[in-house]
């Protein structure tokens, strides 16, 4: 199954759009965060990818059926099912932290050199 920025890549390219005409398309939105979106590392916000439906041709919910992100109620499960998790997403609530600061510390984490590189 392709994951959501591959689907709206496909689509894209069907449309013989380039990132920034969609961008454009969408009111303003960057090249970049679109190919963010299209690369798996950022999700465009329901209002986005209601536009983005339109544009490309298809429904929200064809757009939602390639979305591979656990649900809140999976998350839900996953805190529950293992203690660990459960703390750490207290902590992280409990530190007043913002869902934009979690995502820098993952970009963070995940662009740092490991030791044996």
């Amino acid at each position: 199954m392709k994951t959501l920025g591959e689907r709206i890549r496909e689509l894209r390219e069907e449309k013989d759009l380039s990132l920034r005409e969609l961008g454009a398309r969408l009111g303003g939105i960057s090249a970049a965060f679109l190919s963010d979106v299209e690369l798996g590392r950022r999700y465009p916000s329901d209002p986005v990818l209601a536009k983005l439906a339109k544009i490309l041709g298809i429904t929200v919910d064809d757009l939602r059926s390639h979305d591979t992100r656990p649900t809140g109620e999976e998350l839900k499960r996953l805190a529950s099912s293992d203690p660990a998790w459960g703390l750490a997403f207290r902590s992280f609530l409990d530190k007043g932290m913002t869902p934009d600061d979690l995502l820098k510390l993952v970009d963070q984490k995940r662009h740092k050199p490991r030791a044996s590189e």
